[in-house]
């Protein structure tokens, strides 16, 4: 692994714990999941994406 590698790990783990202490990584999954989502079954329109 790289050095490069382990510091944008390490800033993706801060990150993701900073999302988490702010209460609003629910939120913060659902945003990100939707399009992957939309993208897998693009004919389900109707839905409640849960994190």
């Amino acid at each position: 692994m790289v050095v490069g590698e382990v510091v944008a790990d390490a800033e993706a783990v801060l990150e993701l714990r900073a999302v988490q202490a702010n209460g609003d990584l629910d939120d913060c999954l659902t945003y990100h999941h939707t399009p992957d989502h939309q993208r897998t079954y693009p004919d389900q329109h109707d839905y409640q994406l849960g994190a």
